[in-house]
């Protein structure tokens, strides 16, 4: 089946170009795509070696498997063919993706950790064919494209009224988000809340913690903007930061004075600045919970005093996720209008928008945007 699709070869750049799948297979499913988000993790993949050969150890990430792969991991849309194991789903469905796509069989699955599966499903690069080349898919998804082939555990049925771009971006951003609030770090009723940077994964944690009952959300953000738009997800104060500020110090301190010189019961960082890596643990209080949202892998350094007296530091990959428990959850909450997600695609464009989209997000000007191939 002949696709349109964007490919890199992460070197910096991409192209918008037809690409060869084969049918699915036994526990395989083919969709037609419908929207795609756009995620700063798709920027930083394509990057990847723009300036230095790939690795061996690279391809032991959750992102693409080899150099050149077909972008994109946040992805809904129609399902057109099923395998013949597959049976949660069937031709005409509604579904959205995850990227949590677990084997259901290894030590970590076995333990309820499945977003840590060891034996992660995806397809091999002999599925997919470009101008003669064998290539891969980010995530094992591939959904900045026209059609997607993908495993079948990577597929979730959408059972309620809800537009493709939102969906799309249920399976990165929102889960990743809410997910840390309410499967890692657990929030309590009545807590202290602050977020670190408020774009879409900075968003969801303000929404996850409303849905735990958190009493204080203090979103802080160098841009006035996105703090308007946190009080409009929950937010129950803002903090104006500065540039200047190096790893949010004086932010800290007026954090602590706002709350009678403790400090937050709970501090989430989602910025994917490296140099802000450890910043939540000088925004929470003694025994306080720091989260590290956005997946910083740079090396960086730590005062380990920060961690002082008895904090903890969480990194939790996905949010945690269990994809057959928390997207029923997220579909749940947005059909009774207690999650916010049309209000989160700030803007949407063609399939061959990508690099304006790629733009708006860099420049802070969305706080999710989406590409829809019907566009």
């Amino acid at each position: 089946m002949r696709i349109q699709a964007i490919i890199t070869e992460g070197k910096g750049s991409f192209v918008l170009d037809e690409v060869t799948l084969q049918p699915p297979q036994a526990d395989e499913v083919l969709l037609e795509m419908k929207a795609s988000g756009v995620c700063h993790t798709d920027y930083d993949c394509m990057c990847m070696w723009k300036d230095r050969a790939p690795r061996a150890e690279d391809f032991l990430r959750v992102g693409p498997r080899s150099s050149t792969y077909i972008m994109g991991h946040e992805g809904a849309g129609i399902v057109l063919q099923v395998g013949e194991n597959v049976n949660h789903v069937k031709p005409g469905d509604r579904v959205l993706l995850n990227w949590a796509i677990p084997c259901g069989q290894c030590f970590q699955c076995l333990r309820s950790a499945e977003n840590i599966c060891e034996n992660r499903r995806s397809l091999p690069d002999e599925r997919f064919d470009w101008r003669g080349r064998k290539i891969n898919t980010s995530f094992a998804l591939g959904t900045m494209a026209t059609h997607a082939l993908v495993p079948r555990q990577a597929v979730v049925k959408i059972d309620n009224e809800i537009s493709f771009a939102e969906a799309c971006i249920l399976g990165c951003a929102v889960m990743t988000g809410f997910g840390s609030v309410v499967n890692a770090a657990k929030v309590t009723p009545g807590s202290t809340v602050v977020v670190l940077g408020c774009g879409g994964v900075g968003l969801s944690v303000i929404q996850g913690a409303v849905y735990c009952g958190a009493t204080t959300i203090l979103a802080v953000d160098i841009a006035a903007a996105r703090l308007d738009m946190a009080m409009r997800f929950g937010a129950t104060t803002t903090l104006l930061a500065d540039t200047a500020d190096r790893g949010l110090q004086q932010a800290a301190l007026k954090v602590r004075s706002m709350t009678g010189g403790r400090g937050a019961d709970y501090c989430f960082e989602c910025t994917a600045i490296p140099a802000l890596g450890p910043a939540p643990l000088a925004f929470t209080r003694s025994g306080g919970t720091a989260v590290g949202v956005s997946g910083i892998e740079q090396s960086i350094p730590f005062d380990m005093e920060l961690f002082e007296w008895d904090k903890t530091y969480l990194n939790p990959l996905y949010g945690q996720c269990r994809p057959t428990r928390d997207f029923p959850l997220l579909l749940k909450l947005h059909s009774e209008n207690r999650l916010k997600l049309r209000e989160m695609v700030t803007r949407t464009y063609p399939l061959d928008g990508l690099s304006e989209a790629f733009s708006d997000m860099r420049a802070g000007r969305i706080a999710k945007g989406v590409l829809v191939m019907n566009a």
